[in-house]
């Protein structure tokens, strides 16, 4: 076998491995959220709370959440600066731009290679039926089909990233 070709099966082979990993981090940071019986309320504070420190030090958060593609819902990750979280009409969104760093498609991406995205997102409870009638919060994005649960963890935040902020 061409060294090459041994190379890119082993790059591959990474890929898929950090692809599991943060499949395994994303659903035990849900089942956390599910355990604490995080509200919208509370969540809508801690998204205000990274608002406040995005304008004051271009805080950004690392956040991981499922892209839904050919029926299959695989975690990806990136960094979330929060702009602002606005209330209205009984709804919360959040405005924020997304910095993609990893998804199974593109594999590791280092910030920069993909521009910043703007997004929307909606903090809201979901009502789970077979969990007994437990309810859980939720945080999906709005304006793309397809983004859905994120978890931002307010415990990893980088301030380096306000040049791709663009």
């Amino acid at each position: 076998m061409a060294t090459s070709s041994l190379i890119a099966d082993y790059r591959r082979w990474l890929t898929f491995q950090r692809q599991a990993h943060l499949d395994g981090e994303h659903q035990g940071a849900l089942d956390k959220t599910l355990q604490a019986r995080v509200t919208s309320t509370r969540m809508t504070e801690a998204y205000r709370s990274m608002a406040d420190k995005g304008a004051k030090e271009g805080a950004c958060y690392r956040t991981l959440f499922l892209r839904r593609r050919d029926n299959e819902s695989l975690a990806c990750e990136g960094w979330l600066f929060v702009r602002r979280v606005l209330a209205e009409g009984g709804m919360t969104r959040v405005r924020a731009s997304l910095l993609e760093t990893f998804n199974l498609e593109d594999g590791s991406l280092t910030p920069g290679d993909k521009p910043m995205e703007k997004i929307t997102l909606e903090i809201f409870d979901e009502l789970l039926i077979e969990k007994s009638m437990a309810t859980q919060c939720r945080v999906d994005r709005i304006d793309t089909q397809g983004d859905t649960y994120f978890v931002t963890l307010m415990d990893v935040v980088r301030g380096d990233l306000r040049r791709h902020l663009k």
